[in-house]
């Protein structure tokens, strides 16, 4: 399983109805479950471009790119995915540079 960060926007409509996100962290939390992946943890964020985000395990790029789009869908947010790399991880790339 790899690990991506998963950044969210309101969108107006999310926004509007900002009382319903807790449960809408929680049906996204089932999507992630749904598609194969596991949500490790999510953060509310202060002075950024985004609002919240997830840190997921998902089996790769499509499967987090349909959790992260599924998620969208309910108009509520916007989306950016990145992937994410342990500090292991980092070192091996790192270690294997020619």
């Amino acid at each position: 399983m790899k690990l991506y960060a998963i950044f969210f926007s309101f969108t107006a409509q999310g926004t509007e109805n900002i009382r319903e996100s807790p449960a809408r962290v929680e049906t996204a939390k089932e999507i992630v479950r749904s598609m194969g992946g596991e949500m490790k943890t999510f953060y509310g964020i202060l002075g950024s471009e985004f609002d919240t985000i997830f840190i997921v395990e998902a089996p790769g790029e499509e499967a987090v790119a349909k959790m992260a789009l599924a998620i969208a869908s309910g108009g509520n947010v916007r989306t950016k995915t990145h992937r994410l790399f342990t500090e292991e991880q980092y070192g091996n790339l790192i270690s294997e540079l020619p």
